[in-house]
């Protein structure tokens, strides 16, 4: 087992408190160059829908500005939310992204609609969207249309019709399933395809649930072995006490999410120091959050590395992707995440002794 993981970036192009898209969206695009500078395996962008502190909703615009600010890093998402679109449309578009960025292309799919019933019941009757009950089928459509050789549709007629996501395509994106539950994992074991447990957002039965999909594979012809890695909330920062600071802002907005109350933009790291004084040490925010802050990797570099070795030691797996959830100080440029940008280069450090 390799001792120093590959690390890798899930970004949900986090939005804070006075701050516009445009701002958020241009620290991301800087946090990918710099993702792209210090050697890291991948980057790739969530899709989330109505939130006012998440940015990332269309994943393929994320991708190809990214793919057009770096030259070597993977870049993809984590994940395109399949019920929302059309399958073919899917296809279309990271084939296409794949022609911009040959071999650096990840489409990671996922099942779950990534917004509330309102605004899944937007998107199911404002466009083209996939029945969830065909999502099985649906995967080997795109992984069909994507290719080289694309898809043969047999016509009512009995006549056979072809369909291709591009004209000539050269490659194909590597397609990932990702989940939080057994039912991807059993998927992708039966298809042959890579597979990511939403560790970041529900530990819950990752041991389990990894195993299931690397007992129960069936070796394809571009993925002879199962492959996977685990996702991680982290902050670094130069001292464990500023990490735990940095740390709260997101800490707290999870916290409030998983209690049903209404969110806003992230606080300021002063923000939610602040809203963290007021509030009863023993309420159900701060219960919440001692329960997550477990899980996360927040502390000073050698801490965090130490973490990072000993998550993939425990789960055999020789990457780590990091969800950089350090918070804004008050006083931070609007246009940039610093704490997000240390976190980064402090552990890509720490990893190399």
């Amino acid at each position: 087992m390799n001792t120093q993981p590959r690390l890798s970036v899930l970004d949900l192009v986090p939005v804070r408190s006075g701050q516009t898209s445009a701002q958020a969206l241009a620290a991301s695009l800087d946090l990918v160059a710099l993702a792209d500078r210090l050697g890291l395996e991948r980057y790739w962008f969530a899709e989330h829908h109505n939130m006012a502190a998440v940015a990332a909703s269309s994943p393929p615009v994320m991708i190809a500005a990214a793919a057009a600010r770096t030259s070597r890093i993977r870049v993809g998402s984590g994940g395109v939310m399949l019920p929302n679109h059309a399958p073919l449309v899917v296809a279309e578009q990271f084939a296409a992204l794949e022609a911009i960025a040959p071999g650096r292309v990840d489409l990671g799919i996922g099942r779950a609609p990534g917004s509330d019933p309102v605004v899944t019941s937007l998107l199911r009757a404002t466009g083209p969207t996939a029945d969830v009950d065909r999502f099985p089928q649906h995967v080997t459509d795109i992984l069909s249309l994507m290719g080289p050789d694309g898809a043969r549709l047999r016509l009512v007629s009995g006549d056979v019709y072809d369909v291709r996501a591009t004209p000539a395509a050269a490659g194909t994106p590597t397609v990932w399933l990702l989940g939080s539950s057994d039912y991807s994992a059993r998927l992708a074991a039966e298809l042959g395809l890579p597979y990511v447990f939403a560790n970041h957002f529900s530990g819950q039965g990752m041991e389990q649930i990894l195993g299931l999909y690397r007992d129960g594979y069936r070796p394809s012809e571009e993925h002879p072995e199962p492959r996977t890695f685990v996702t991680a909330n982290a902050v670094v920062a130069p001292t464990s006490d500023e990490a735990h600071d940095r740390a709260l802002p997101q800490l707290r907005q999870m916290a409030r999410l998983r209690s049903g109350q209404r969110l806003g933009p992230l606080e300021t790291v002063e923000e939610a120091l602040d809203a963290q004084a007021a509030e009863p040490a023993d309420g159900m925010i701060a219960q919440s959050i001692e329960s997550m802050r477990a899980r996360w990797l927040v502390g000073d570099a050698e801490q965090v590395a130490g973490q990072v070795r000993d998550l993939a030691g425990r789960y055999g797996v020789e990457e780590v992707m990091l969800v950089p959830v350090a918070g804004s100080r008050a006083e931070e440029p609007l246009d940039a995440t610093p704490g997000r940008a240390r976190t980064l280069e402090l552990l890509v450090e720490a990893l190399k002794d």
